[in-house]
């Protein structure tokens, strides 16, 4: 694993949000970091020759870590996917309002057929 981290950010605006870029991860296959929020929950990064693993299992450990995971879609069509603080359930709504997106599915969600986005037995 290379780290390139930046002494001062490069900040730049994304809709009424500002971003500070601190820098760059290189990874190599089979490699991984976990990233920490503010309240301590985990979220873990892992390379594989073929991509990334963005999460660990959705329903089981990520669940346990206190997040839920929604696959968004903004006004534009583009699609996103949110590990969301289980705790902070109405801010997530908030900023979803605020950026005209809307939930498609949650993915942590074992009734909800993916594909369909319907109640499954």
């Amino acid at each position: 694993m290379k780290l390139d981290i930046k002494d001062k950010p490069r900040e730049f605006g994304v809709g009424a949000y500002t971003l500070r870029d601190y820098g760059r991860v290189h990874f190599q296959d089979g490699e991984m970091i976990t990233l920490v929020s503010p309240s301590g929950r985990e979220c873990d990064v892992t390379a594989k020759e073929w991509g990334f693993y963005l999460a660990p299992s959705l329903n089981a450990r990520l669940r346990a870590q206190g997040f839920k995971v929604a696959l968004v879609r903004n006004n534009k069509g583009k699609l996103f996917l949110n590990a969301v603080d289980i705790d902070k359930i109405e801010l997530f709504f908030s900023y979803l309002r605020e950026q005209n997106s809307e939930v498609i599915c949650w993915l942590d969600d074992e009734k909800i057929d993916i594909i369909s986005g319907e109640e499954v037995d």
